[in-house]
């Protein structure tokens, strides 16, 4: 048998940086940054609001273990997927139900001992730079997601939530190519249609994919390794539309196989700067390197 939670300040399922209210039977409006003060507390229905005043300050002096129990589909449609569960916060731990009804996993990468500000992908041996507005993965969908963006929103298409940033990292093994160029022309469609296209269950979370242009290619230097890259802009039926990226550059370790980044990045106002996919490919480094780097446009080989 469940039990309905109190009335109380909980983690908004649509954006875990913030705190929502919930009244006891439903979500309202309300929102606050965690820790901010209270201020006046919404009426529950049904009741009075000195109850529900008791209840947010008994709340504010305990640890919550009420988490919420949300669906959450990321931004890139990648290899996972499910149905959305909308409900009030419980006891259960936070959870997400990805598009095709398996559980989602924490990505493997996590932050350097050394540095707290970048992601190691310790398979490929390389670091990503944490650029201000990024955060490391959890309960994402990818396994093989280095970083995106904070909070959810609802998507503009189907209906399910999305994420305004998605970075990816992963070993290409499918077959035994080794043209950096030719690698990530074949991949940049792929991207495209996986992120702003249909998901695995066939929703549209934008619409469907309308168009798209090329806006950047070309040899890039990747931690010292000479790479190549494709970049696209993609128009959507619904929403702004974004931008993919298709990076590919030889491992630093072990058989040095092709290392393949994606980046998904939302158009318009509330999407990461388009910059950062730069910043991020330039600040990409060899495990325990820090010195070498390279970036679009750079020479290939190790920077000063």
């Amino acid at each position: 048998m469940s039990m309905t939670p109190p009335p109380g300040w909980y983690p908004d399922p649509h954006g875990p940086h913030l705190e929502r209210w919930w009244d006891g039977t439903a979500w309202t409006e309300h929102r606050r940054a965690p820790g901010s003060p209270a201020g006046p507390v919404p009426t529950s229905p049904g009741g009075g609001t000195g109850r529900a005043k008791a209840v947010a300050l008994t709340a504010a002096g305990a640890v919550l273990v009420a988490a919420v129990a949300t669906g959450a589909v990321v931004l890139g449609g990648g290899d996972d997927g499910g149905a959305q569960t909308r409900t009030g916060p419980t006891s259960a731990p936070p959870a997400t139900v990805a598009p095709t009804g398996t559980t989602p996993e924490a990505s493997a990468s996590g932050p350097s001992a050394d540095d707290p500000a970048v992601v190691e992908d310790q398979l490929n041996g390389v670091t990503f730079p944490l650029l201000d507005g990024w955060v490391r993965p959890q309960y994402v969908a990818q396994k093989d997601a280095v970083m995106t963006t904070d909070g959810t929103y609802d998507c503009p298409g189907d209906g399910t939530v999305c994420r305004h940033g998605l970075v990816l990292s992963r070993t290409v093994t499918s077959n035994d190519e080794k043209s950096t160029e030719a690698l990530a022309k074949e991949d940049i469609s792929d991207a495209a249609e996986q992120a702003f296209d249909r998901d695995t269950i066939g929703r549209k979370p934008y619409g469907g994919m309308e168009s798209h242009e090329v806006v950047g290619s070309g040899p890039v230097a990747v931690a010292g390794r000479a790479g190549y890259f494709v970049r696209w802009r993609v128009r959507t039926a619904k929403g702004p539309g974004g931008y993919v990226q298709s990076l590919v550059f030889p491992s630093s370790v072990g058989t040095e196989s092709p290392v393949l980044v994606r980046y998904v990045f939302d158009a318009g106002e509330d999407g990461p700067p388009l910059a950062d996919m730069d910043r991020i490919t330039k600040g990409i480094r060899p495990v325990g390197d820090a010195a070498t780097g390279g970036g679009v446009g750079s020479s290939i080989g190790p920077s000063d």
